[in-house]
């Protein structure tokens, strides 16, 4: 997965925001949705992350694939990622 050109990701203490410079749009995300992101941006599968996060949130083990399709899904949609 790759930014869109005009994406710039800043970390944050909570996650991480990134901001279209293009429209001035911008998407703050949280801890698990910066992991998410990370992970792809450092070369990692989307398995990769969702292992990653089922370790880490054994309880919500049935919905994260879900979870994590839905927010990758909005992030292609929104032309903020390209895969």
């Amino acid at each position: 997965m790759l930014l869109a050109p005009d994406v710039t990701l800043t970390v944050t203490e909570r996650g991480m925001v990134l901001l279209d410079e293009r429209s001035g749009r911008y998407w703050t995300l949280n801890a698990t949705g910066a992991t998410v992101v990370r992970m792809l941006l450092d070369g990692e599968t989307v398995d990769d992350a969702l292992a990653a996060l089922r370790d880490r949130h054994p309880s919500a083990a049935d919905r994260i694939a879900a979870d994590v399709e839905r927010f990758l899904a909005s992030l292609r949609d929104a032309k903020v990622v390209r895969s």
